[in-house]
C-alpha cells in the first residue's frame, strides 16, 4: 500500500522546495538489457494500485489500469511489438477485462499489440486494463499483475503492478490541461473534476491548492483558509457536499494572471476529510480565513449515502497544472573589481539581477533561473565555493570552467550574488575575466524569456 500519513499539502511543499515535479503516479518499472546497443525499451505502469472490494451483493466498480511502452532514444524509431500481461496472481480475487488490442491466450494471461514509435516519439499505449474485484473476494487480497514486452530486437525486463482489495472511498481528481501563452492581467479557470471511484461515500472533502507567485485566487472564499510562501499561495478548503461511490463533481478554481506571471503552476488535491487531515496540512505558519462566498463542488451524477474517512488510493488525489504566460524577464549580470598581493586571497562577486517585469521559477524540474560561467581571471586560482562546480574531471582542457548557479527562483526587482575566491599567484595587472549566462540550458533556456541578453556578461577584474 502506499503511504496514506502524508499530508497533501505538505507534499506540495516538499515538491515545491526541492525543485521536483512530482505529480503522476505512473513509473518505469524494472531494468532491463538493451538488445539494441542505441536504445532501451520499457514498460511504464503503475507501482500498486487499490481495488474496491465486493459490496453485500457482490456488485464492485471497475477500475481501469493503463499500461505504456516506452524506449530511451528518440532518434531511433521502434516498430509494433507485443505485450504479454500475466493474470494468474490476482485470479483469485479479481477479474480483469481485457481491451479490443489484447488476445487473450487463456483467462488469466494476454498478448496485446502497441503501434509503433516513430522517431521523435516516447511512449505509446499498449494496454488499458478493467479490474474488478470477484462477488466472494476477501478483503486484504493483494498480488501482482506482471508483464513484459518485446518490438524488434529490443526487449524490455518485467515489470508488475501490486493490486491490492480494499474497503472504503477512494476521491480522485482528473487531470486538467495545461494552459500556454496566458496574458499577463486577465484571468483564466482551471477546470477538474473530483471522483469517488470506491465503494465507500465521503462526507466531507480537503481540497488543498497552490498557485505559484504569478497567479493569484480570485476569490477568497470563507471555507478556505489561505497562506502566503515566497513561489505562492496556498489554500486549505474544507467542502461540505457528500460524495458517493460512482459520484463526479465539478470543480472550477478561478485564477488572475497577474503582470509578474512567466512560468506558473496550479496545484490541487483532495483527501477525505478530517481533523488529523486538518492538522498536518496546515503544518507551520499562519493561515488566514477568507471573506469570500463559499467554494463548493458542483454536482454531476449520483446521490450521497453513507460516509467514510480514509481514501484507498493516493495515486491520483493531486494533480499538477502548468500556466505559462507571454511575459519576459530581463536579466543584468554585475561584475566586480579587486586588489591584492601574491599570496592573498581576495573575494569576487558577481551578481545576477532580475528587472522584470516577470518572475523566473522553475517549479517543475528544479532548474536554476540562470547558470553563470567564468574562467580564473590571469594569474589567481579559484578556492572551492558554494553553489558552483568546475568543469573537472569530465571536461579537463588547458583552461578550466566554472559554473554558478542561481536559486530555482528569482522575484522581479531581486537578485543573487556570488562570491567568489581567488588566490592571487602572481600580480598581473588588469587581469581580467569574462562572466556571461549559459542561455541554452535545457530545462530553463534563458533566450527563450530575456528580451536582452547584451547585458547577460560582465567582468571580473583583478589589480586593474
Amino acid at each position: 500500500m502506499k503511504d496514506q500519513q502524508t499530508g497533501p499539502t505538505r507534499r506540495v511543499r516538499y515538491r515545491l522546495l526541492a525543485g521536483v515535479l512530482a505529480a503522476g503516479a505512473l513509473a518505469a518499472v524494472g531494468v532491463g538489457p538493451a538488445h539494441a546497443v542505441s536504445d532501451q525499451l520499457w514498460i511504464s505502469v503503475p507501482s500498486e494500485t487499490v481495488l474496491p472490494g465486493p459490496d453485500a451483493d457482490g456488485s464492485a466498480p471497475e477500475r481501469n489500469l493503463a499500461v505504456d511502452v516506452t524506449h530511451d532514444n528518440l532518434d531511433n524509431s521502434v516498430p509494433g511489438g507485443q505485450l504479454t500481461v500475466d493474470a494468474s496472481e490476482i485470479a483469485a480475487f479479481a477479474r480483469v477485462s481485457w481491451p479490443a488490442n489484447c488476445v487473450p491466450e487463456s483467462d488469466v494471461r494476454a498478448l496485446c499489440t502497441f503501434p509503433e514509435m516513430p522517431a521523435g516519439t516516447e511512449r505509446v499505449p499498449a494496454a488499458e486494463l478493467g479490474l474488478r474485484a470477484l462477488p466472494d473476494a476477501d478483503l486484504g487480497a493483494s498480488g501482482s499483475l506482471r508483464y513484459t514486452a518485446g518490438a524488434g530486437e529490443l526487449t524490455s525486463s518485467p515489470a508488475e503492478t501490486l493490486i491490492t482489495l480494499g474497503n472504503g472511498p477512494d476521491l480522485g481528481l482528473s487531470q486538467a490541461e495545461n494552459q500556454r501563452g496566458l496574458t499577463p492581467g486577465t484571468a483564466t479557470r482551471v477546470r477538474a473534476t473530483v471522483a469517488n471511484n470506491g465503494n465507500r461515500a465521503v462526507d466531507r472533502t480537503l481540497l488543498s491548492l497552490y498557485a505559484s507567485y504569478g497567479l493569484r485566487f480570485k476569490e477568497r472564499h470563507a471555507n478556505c483558509e489561505y497562506q502566503e510562501q515566497d513561489t505562492g499561495t496556498f489554500a486549505l478548503c474544507v467542502l461540505d457536499e457528500a460524495v458517493a461511490p460512482g459520484q463526479q463533481y465539478a470543480l472550477v478554481t478561478e485564477l488572475g494572471v497577474g503582470r509578474r506571471a512567466l512560468y506558473e503552476r496550479f496545484d490541487h488535491s483532495v483527501l477525505p476529510y478530517s481533523d488529523a487531515a486538518l492538522e498536518e496540512a496546515r503544518g507551520d505558519g499562519a493561515w488566514t480565513r477568507g471573506t469570500g462566498a463559499e467554494l463548493n463542488l458542483r454536482p454531476m451524477t449520483g446521490q450521497p449515502a453513507a460516509a467514510a474517512e480514509n481514501d484507498l488510493d493516493l495515486s491520483d488525489n493531486y494533480r499538477t497544472v502548468i500556466l505559462d504566460a507571454k511575459n519576459t524577464a530581463d536579466l543584468k549580470l554585475t561584475g566586480s573589481r579587486v586588489r591584492g598581493a601574491v599570496g592573498d586571497t581576495v573575494t569576487a562577486r558577481v551578481t545576477v539581477s532580475n528587472r522584470g517585469p516577470a518572475w523566473v521559477a522553475s517549479l517543475g524540474v528544479g532548474a536554476p533561473v540562470a547558470v553563470v560561467r567564468f574562467q580564473a581571471p590571469e594569474g589567481t586560482k579559484v578556492l572551492d565555493m558554494d553553489e558552483c562546480w568546475s568543469s573537472e574531471p569530465d571536461d579537463p582542457g588547458p583552461v578550466t570552467d566554472y559554473f554558478c548557479a542561481t536559486p530555482v527562483w528569482l522575484h522581479d526587482g531581486s537578485s543573487h550574488t556570488f562570491e567568489i575566491p581567488l588566490q592571487i599567484e602572481r600580480v598581473v595587472r588588469g587581469a581580467r575575466a569574462t562572466v556571461s549566462t549559459v542561455n541554452d540550458m535545457p530545462e530553463l533556456e534563458i533566450r527563450k524569456f530575456d528580451p536582452n541578453l547584451r547585458n547577460n556578461t560582465a567582468a571580473i577584474v583583478v589589480n586593474g
